[in-house]
């Protein structure tokens, strides 16, 4: 799947790319995006490993933070079973 370049989940990957770590209130600010998880799934179909990490804010509310990383081989195992067993 390719990601089209004036989307915003274009903008969303190419500010994950450079290192940053988002969250949904930061999505919303930046980049007018309403719903984060549905651009980092779209994402994560487009084959890249997007990591969702909890943390708790200063005012004691929980926010979800998203990265990108390098998938663990268990990941990419799974990724390569689904493919023989013609799942994808």
């Amino acid at each position: 799947m390719k990601i089209n370049e004036d989307t915003k989940t274009a903008k969303v990957l190419t500010a994950l790319q450079s290192g940053e770590r988002i969250s949904a209130s930061q999505a919303r600010k930046r980049f007018g995006v309403g719903n984060l998880s549905a651009e980092v799934s779209r994402i994560r179909h487009a084959g890249y490993a997007v990591y969702a990490n909890k943390r708790v804010a200063g005012n004691n509310v929980e926010v979800t933070e998203y990265r990108l990383g390098t998938p663990s081989r268990k990941l990419i195992a799974a990724g390569y079973k689904a493919m023989a067993l013609g799942l994808v």
